[in-house]
């Protein structure tokens, strides 16, 4: 069984390659896998860009409606296969292997990022709350007022 660092190096490993797919980043992170897997084995190693192109294949010609439960089963299979691989290495061989993968996703896999236009708010997570008849927004285009609202007009009858 493996510990939560060794658990959360392989759910990066399975996100990072589905996020990859079809990407300036897929090459070189597509080459990197496939060696990390094959362990000096060219002819595993070939197997694993077999299984890697077919993951790509299925992202890329998943349409709109599919794209989100595509990725989210490709991701799970590679979790899989890179936990199934720590798995059964020993201790020492298991945390090098480990230290190879971080070591290759930082090098390889695309950076998540967030940018905003003038004006904006750009974060990974936004809690905004509005108190005792505040307002609050993330972004603000024109105006904004404090107070009560105008009273209607009366009823015209």
């Amino acid at each position: 069984m493996l510990d939560e660092a060794l658990i959360a190096v392989a759910a990066s490993g399975g996100t990072a390659l589905v996020q990859a797919a079809g990407t300036d980043a897929w090459t070189g992170l597509r080459q990197a896998v496939a060696g990390w897997f094959g362990r000096g084995d060219a002819q595993r190693e070939r197997a694993e860009l077999e299984r890697l192109d077919q993951t790509a294949d299925s992202v890329q010609a998943a349409d709109a409606g599919e794209v989100k439960r595509v990725r989210d089963r490709q991701e799970v299979v590679w979790q899989t296969r890179i936990e199934t691989v720590l798995e059964n290495l020993d201790t020492a061989q298991r945390e090098q292997a480990a230290e190879e993968l971080r070591s290759l996703l930082a090098q390889h896999a695309p950076q998540a990022g967030v940018s905003a236009g003038q004006g904006g708010l750009a974060a990974n997570t936004v809690d905004i709350r509005a108190d005792r008849g505040s307002i609050a927004r993330g972004v603000i285009n024109g105006g904004a007022q404090i107070g009560h609202p105008p009273l209607p007009d009366p009823p015209q009858g």
